[in-house]
């Protein structure tokens, strides 16, 4: 990081060295602004987000942040970490401007001294490209496994930012040698644990008999595309077509006809879910399909879990993932094309600014048939402008909307799960304090605050099940649930390993990751309330939803496709993040150390198995990428607006 500090300084260093006098007291005050600017903008993301934002997220998809969030944004450049950071940030600028200006002996220009330091550059830069490939970790993050998160940790924000400027640039695609390895066998496989299920529930036998596993594949002729076609449409058709296809399985076409709510959760996560404070949740959670070890990685905040909820991809594209999927026609196997192409009634909801992260527009090209509704354009109609706003009102004014149109195809975007978290900033809170009572002397209340905003969300889901129920449509209506992120209000600047308020509400402690990121999903339909519960012991995380689904509901789909997996088929469990980090039933691999470890002593993990599961994650990434990139779902699948 030292290295890479040095030599990215030297060029405006040897630039202010060439300069007159007069140039350097011009130019040094705005070669600090240009390169403080990045730590500035970083640390106040950082602040809000608890993560690093590469330039895409920035630049494309920062404007909703820095307009919807201008209060809380004020609040952190006030706040007494945000005024050290201002303070330290003019200072800067003022001591430097007063240096020239008051030094009269400071050389005009030295030719000796332009040269050194230009070699103190050079011999810099040279120095780290041999410590970077002399270390395997560093040697992937810098090239093929490049992670601005994980950059910024191992090689310092500038040099990250010249990497993120490299790796945005460049258009190429490039698999390992062999991109579908087989994977060494691993035994034996850890003993799945039965799911807890709801006191008094009586589960019958699920149905059979098990229908004949067929390939879950579409008529895609891969090889013939990557013969016909050239660059990367063709390397990306290459890809697919080694890929092994997953199965059927004896849960296809389940859901099939049945009505779809769709929802992301503002900052759920699972210790929400509790039988006596959230009966509803829990219900929905353990009277459903049971993920008992899911994660949502959380890359380019609420956009960027949206994003992987509703595509089935992770945003390598920042925060401009959606805005450029939906403007460039890759929305075919979106829930909302899929369902309303059979002739669902479709809307989409969120109870917030419509205009945020520009969700007029995307969320308009989204399939859904009615089109999209938030504040500004219908919602204000139903919720009360507090914030966070009530989820509990937008149900109650929204699904009289659509409940009598079956069948229907809804998603929803909710915010009273949202930080600030506290009493005094955060209504949701308020609504649900004296709920919450019990926890004055067990929790601090940062943490009381977040679950008592959450209570919303648990008494917006019993209004929904109790309409359902009333119009006796639950046995064929679908709620799934997934969080956007975790709840990154609760710490402000931590990383992993120093998050107090979120190892307190987890019962651990925080220290990568795939800690942070472990959540809960909801796949609930009354009918499975009369079947065994079905279990997903296995690794399984907020990409894998949209396959799943897809299955469930028996529609046409190319499990070759997709970087995730159903859950519920007999592809391999794996878990993933842009980080390149990585878990398995056998295994969890952290990716900034380089480190793998076993799910259990008693797992023989012979020698390849983490080379080669790397590698994998590697190139379902490179695949991701280079889809987003190159618009490879619209290529095959043309979605025409309308």
């Amino acid at each position: 990081m030292l290295l890479s500090a040095i030599y990215m300084t030297a060029v405006p260093v040897v630039v202010l060295m060439l300069m007159t006098r007069r140039g350097r007291r011009i130019a040094l005050p705005i070669l600090t602004v240009i390169y403080a600017l990045p730590f500035l903008i970083e640390r106040f993301i950082y602040m809000q987000f608890k993560t690093v934002y590469d330039l895409n997220t920035v630049v494309n998809g920062g404007e909703g942040a820095l307009t919807g969030f201008s209060g809380t944004i004020r609040e952190l450049a006030f706040s007494p970490s945000g005024i050290r950071t201002l303070v330290v940030f003019i200072l800067l600028i003022i001591a430097g401007t007063v240096f020239l200006i008051t030094d009269k002996n400071y050389p005009v220009y030295d030719r000796k001294a332009v040269a050194l330091v230009l070699a103190i550059g050079v011999c810099a830069f040279l120095i780290n490209i041999v410590f970077v490939r002399s270390n395997d970790v560093d040697r992937r993050v810098y090239k093929e496994e490049y992670s601005f998160q994980t950059a910024v940790q191992r090689f310092g924000l500038l040099d990250s930012l010249r990497l993120d400027v490299q790796n945005v640039s460049k258009d190429n695609v490039e698999f390992t040698s062999a991109p579908a390895g087989a994977i060494p066998t691993v035994t034996p496989k850890p003993t799945a644990t039965p799911a807890p299920t709801v006191p008094g529930a009586t589960p019958t036998a699920t149905p059979s008999p098990t229908p004949i596993p067929e390939p879950q594949v579409m008529d895609i002729d891969f090889e013939q595309i990557a013969e016909d076609e050239s660059g990367t449409i063709s390397t990306l058709a290459e890809y697919c077509s080694t890929l092994t296809p997953s199965n059927t399985n004896q849960y296809t076409g389940l859901f099939e006809g049945k009505n779809l709510i769709l929802i992301t959760a503002e900052a759920f996560t699972e210790e929400v879910i509790d039988p006596d404070l959230t009966p509803t949740l829990y219900r929905l959670a353990y009277n459903g399909i049971n993920f008992n070890d899911f994660y949502v990685p959380a890359t380019a905040g609420t956009t960027g879990g949206e994003f992987t909820h509703l595509f089935g991809f992770l945003p390598t594209l920042g925060g401009s993932s959606v805005p450029h999927m939906t403007s460039h026609g890759d929305t075919y196997f979106t829930m909302g094309q899929q369902l309303n192409s059979l002739g669902y009634y479709g809307m989409a909801f969120h109870n917030n600014d419509y205009q945020f992260y520009t969700r007029n527009t995307t969320h308009n090209r989204l399939g859904y048939s009615e089109g999209f509704m938030g504040w500004g354009n219908g919602m204000e109609d139903y919720v009360e402008p507090v914030w966070p706003e009530s989820d509990l009102e937008m149900f109650e004014g929204t699904v009289p909307l659509y409940i009598e149109n079956e069948p229907f195809n809804v998603y929803y975007m909710t915010v009273s799960g949202h930080s600030n978290y506290s009493y005094s900033a955060n209504a949701m809170a308020r609504a649900h304090w004296d709920e919450t009572a019990f926890m004055e002397d067990i929790v601090s209340e940062k943490v009381r605050a977040y679950i008592s905003a959450n209570l919303e969300l648990e008494a917006s889901m019993a209004y929904l099940v109790g309409q359902l129920e009333e119009y006796g449509i639950e046995d064929d209506t679908v709620i799934c649930i997934v969080a956007d992120h975790f709840p990154y209000g609760l710490d402000q600047d931590a990383p992993p390993g120093n998050v107090p308020y979120l190892s307190e509400l987890y019962g651990y402690e925080v220290e990568n990751y795939i800690d942070r990121d472990h959540n809960r999903a909801i796949i609930w339909s009354g009918c499975l309330e009369d079947m065994d519960p079905i279990v997903v012991d296995s690794p399984s995380s907020s990409m894998d939803i949209l396959p799943t689904l897809l299955n469930l509901f028996g529609l046409e789909w190319d499990s070759r496709l997709f970087p995730g997996r159903d859950v519920l088929s007999d592809a391999p469990a794996l878990y993933f993040n842009l980080n390149y980090d990585w878990k398995t039933d056998y295994g969890t691999y952290i990716n900034s150390s380089g480190e793998f470890i076993p799910a259990s002593d008693d797992i023989d993990i012979p020698d390849g198995y983490v080379d080669a599961i790397r590698d994998m994650v590697a190139d379902k990434i490179t695949y991701t990428r280079g889809a987003l990139n190159n618009d490879f779902i619209a290529y095959l699948f043309p979605v025409e607006e309308e």
